[in-house]
């Protein structure tokens, strides 16, 4: 990172196999994720790299054997790729542990489960406000001794966000209540699916801010600065100009 240099290229995919479909990218999203491999926060960047996944966009082409989805549709794909569909996490619906497959996330919910990016000491004031458990998305360092004393007895601090430094975990918060904090990569096929048609059926609708592909670099400052509680996304179809 110290001599960037820009760069244009194009990327060769194989042909569609009898269970792939195939689709043109009106959307890819940009988030912390992208900013740790663009920086080998984690130690596993290969450069030249091309960051952005969970793309969204419709259906070109269909295998012979697909038959949930027809050309015209609108499809959308995250960061789980060719699980092997047979070794024992991919029967318990949790591809994401598969060997074989590649991994290329404040509000309240009805369960008293929060979403956390930050809260508030009215959170802690209010004698009726019962928190269940908090799922922790941050992915750059932060405190978690706050976190784990607001949950009720038996609580549940669960992290998916994934900071490229170790955090800080004194015990006695978690005996204090008999707190448990645990870990969650993305869900299997499944789950996500679930999410999907939940967020469909109850009108569930991300916060999102539009842009064009030349404002990239500056959606990275932004995200450095912590000036966003949402996601990027990235426009294709009006970003890329025919070059003549």
């Amino acid at each position: 990172m110290d001599h960037p240099n820009k760069a244009f290229g194009y990327a060769a995919r194989r042909e569609t196999d009898e269970k792939d479909v195939a689709f043109k990218v009106l959307y890819c999203e940009i988030s912390h994720s992208d900013l740790h491999m663009v920086k080998n926060e984690w130690g596993v960047s290969t450069y030249p790299l091309v960051p952005g996944h969970e793309i969204a966009g419709i259906v070109t082409e269909v295998g012979s054997k697909v038959d949930k989805f027809k050309v015209g549709d609108r499809v959308g794909v995250g960061c789980l790729v060719d699980s092997c569909r047979t070794c024992q996490n991919c029967e318990e619906s949790l591809e994401n542990y598969c060997p074989r497959s590649t991994l290329t996330y404040g509000a309240k919910h009805g369960d008293g489960t929060i979403t956390h990016g930050g809260y508030s000491d009215s959170m802690v004031a209010d004698e009726h406000f019962v928190i269940h458990g908090i799922i922790d998305t941050v992915s750059a360092n932060h405190r978690i001794v706050p976190l784990i004393g607001l949950p009720k007895s038996h609580g549940k601090l669960v992290m998916v966000g994934a900071p490229d430094k170790p955090l800080e975990l004194p015990v006695f918060p978690l005996l204090q209540g008999r707190k448990l904090v645990a870990g969650s990569a993305i869900g299997g096929l499944k789950e996500t699916q679930e999410m999907i048609d939940f967020s469909a059926k109850h009108n569930i609708k991300p916060e999102i801010e539009v842009i064009d592909m030349d404002y990239v670099n500056t959606a990275i400052e932004r995200l450095l600065k912590a000036d966003v509680k949402y996601r990027f996304v990235i426009e294709i179809r009006n970003s890329l100009k025919p070059t003549s």
